[in-house]
């Protein structure tokens, strides 16, 4: 019995072994040393040890009666083993025999550079972990904490000792637990806005469950600090004012398009961006004109060279014909040296957009006529003609027409930009593209202020549906953006709740005020609309206490183009 249990011992152990008696024939030889060597037991046993195993030290280990230790050895199969040999002593010094131990090394070495790649790699993920600048914390499956990196303490102003062996909510200012969350439903959350720390710190929050062979092991968060995405932020607005939008940003895929209206406008944009002709973008305040600017530029062969944007009603008229065309040396008083080339030279082989056309001066008008008639400028001071070669797109919200008959806009040029017209139909006439609208809005303002909001609700919906948007998609902007910034962190639905009260002006013809349409009696139809423009304006600017500037941004107009019809429509 007993030596049933010796032999299912020697047999079950993963190393070699070999033992011989004082005169050195093998008394013993597992299984294992018969797979290492390739030598069956019943060859070996009862035979002396240096007839089968040639290069054995064994009967060196009797004479010498000493231990070698961790040995190499080359069998005659050319294996190479480590082996340790020893001699059995009684306690008497009685020699009985010696044995050997030994293992495969090609297993050994494996086995040891799987452990020096898993050590390396591991030392490599230390060195990463430890070096980012983003901060990085892990929980275990419990929600523990079991790391932080130092930029998480410089972020949360918390240490190690604080978060590791601590509920993952240790670290929770305002909002809730990512880690928790990620834990419960093993899927990634990303963007999540929260502030954490004693400090009550801004960040945004990246976690992902940890998962092993299909177990959940924990959870790795990565914490970015919002004061410096927003110093990034504000180094980027710096540089797109240096570069001055020198690119279009926009394409025709940008543009939402459902009405029929809309879908004819885009078709027309698409076909006018083959051709080198003229475009005139007409359309209210905020309907998307400059979109379409962008997008007619980006269509067209000249997509790779330079998009120069002007607002002319944002330039005063004593500088606009020096920044449209340019100027020489000695000019005028406090001109550069060397002169300075104008705005149409910048976008030389290239497209320029010119918004507010009609509120040019007729002076300017002649000048841009000549532009387009003969392709060359002449700076001011100059009497060079310089050649150019540009892609002009027009826009505007005043109606072209009526400042011909009037003697404010030039014929000629009217007749040069209408080339190929555009009209963009408001928004109350194409209502049906609003929810696609808040879709994209929300999705862009997400991203510029770091919200995680997931859409509208139905009710909040058809609010927005029943309001006429006179500031058009302008105003649907300028509503979203302020109903997200008051929404809180954990609210993901926009509802009635979070947008301001929407009430149109004038819901039907029985609501507009009783003397303006006395006034109207025996009047034609475009007097009647100037009488009614003539209040419109008279009563916003008597709300904001003559406020003009006010009055221009509430009626969505430009302050020249207000203070043009305040002078035709005599209104103080």
């Amino acid at each position: 019995m007993e030596n049933v249990i010796h032999n299912l011992i020697f047999n079950s152990t993963d190393d070699g072994m070999v033992v011989i008696n004082n005169k050195g024939i093998i008394t013993l030889f597992n299984k294992r040393a018969e797979e290492i060597m390739g030598i069956k037991k019943e060859e070996a046993l009862g035979k002396a040890v240096s007839e089968v195993i040639f290069e054995s030290r064994l009967p060196l280990i009797l004479s010498t009666r000493r231990t070698e230790s961790n040995q190499e050895m080359v069998l005659k199969n050319g294996k190479k083993i480590i082996t340790s040999r020893i001699p059995i002593i009684e306690e008497n010094g009685r020699l009985l025999g010696a044995f050997a131990i030994f293992k495969d090394s090609t297993q050994a070495v494996k086995l040891a550079e799987e452990i020096t790649d898993l050590k390396e790699i591991q030392t490599m993920l230390e060195a990463i972990i430890q070096s980012s600048d983003d901060a990085i914390s892990v929980v275990d499956e419990k929600g523990i904490g079991i790391l932080i990196n130092p930029a998480y303490t410089r972020i949360t102003g918390l240490t190690e000792e604080q978060v590791i062996g601590k509920p993952a909510t240790a670290d929770i200012s305002e909002g809730e637990s990512m880690h928790m969350k990620v834990l419960q439903t093993r899927r990634p959350v990303r963007g999540v806005t929260m502030r954490v720390g004693p400090n009550k710190r801004e960040v945004i929050v990246n976690v992902a469950p940890i998962i092993v062979q299909g177990k959940l092991k924990g959870s790795v968060g990565v914490i970015h600090d919002m004061s410096e995405i927003k110093a990034l932020n504000i180094e980027l607005n710096r540089a797109r004012q240096i570069i001055r939008t020198l690119e279009a940003k926009y394409t025709f895929e940008d543009i939402i398009g459902k009405s029929e209206e809309m879908l004819l406008a885009i078709e027309q944009a698409m076909l006018g961006a083959k051709t080198p002709a003229t475009v005139l973008l007409r359309g209210e305040s905020g309907t998307g004109k400059e979109l379409f600017a962008h997008a007619i530029h980006n269509a067209s062969d000249r997509k790779y060279n330079k998009f120069i944007r002007v607002n002319l009603a944002a330039i005063s008229e004593s500088l606009l014909e020096s920044e449209l065309f340019g100027y020489e040396e000695g000019a005028f008083s406090g001109a550069k040296r060397g002169g300075k080339i104008g705005l149409f030279e910048e976008a030389n082989n290239g497209s320029i957009f010119l918004d507010e056309i009609g509120e040019l001066s007729a002076n300017t008008q002649a000048k841009l006529l000549r532009v387009l008639q003969e392709n060359e400028i002449i700076r001011v001071g100059g009497t060079k003609p310089v050649r150019i070669n540009v892609r002009m797109i027009a826009a505007t919200n005043v109606n072209l027409e009526k400042g011909i008959s009037n003697g404010t806009f030039r014929e000629d040029l009217y007749y040069r930009l209408n080339r190929i017209p555009i009209h963009i139909p408001p928004l109350r006439k194409r209502r049906e593209e609003i929810p696609f609208l808040c879709e994209r809005i929300i999705q862009k303002i997400n991203q510029d202020y770091g919200r995680s909001v997931e859409g509208i609700t139905k009710a909040a919906e058809a609010q927005l549906m029943d309001y006429d948007w006179p500031g058009n998609v302008r105003e649907l902007e300028n509503i979203l953006g302020r109903a997200i910034i008051f929404m809180k962190h954990n609210e993901t639905l926009m509802d009635v709740k979070h947008l301001p009260e929407l009430t149109n002006k004038y819901k039907s013809i029985k609501d507009i005020p009783r003397e303006t349409a006395e006034q109207t009696h025996n009047s034609s139809l475009s007097d009647m609309v100037e009488q009614y423009e003539a209040h419109i304006i008279q009563t916003t600017l008597n709300r904001l206490n003559g406020n003009k500037t006010l009055t221009a941004k509430a009626l969505g107009l430009s302050v020249r183009n207000l203070y043009y019809k305040l002078e035709k429509f005599g209104v103080q």
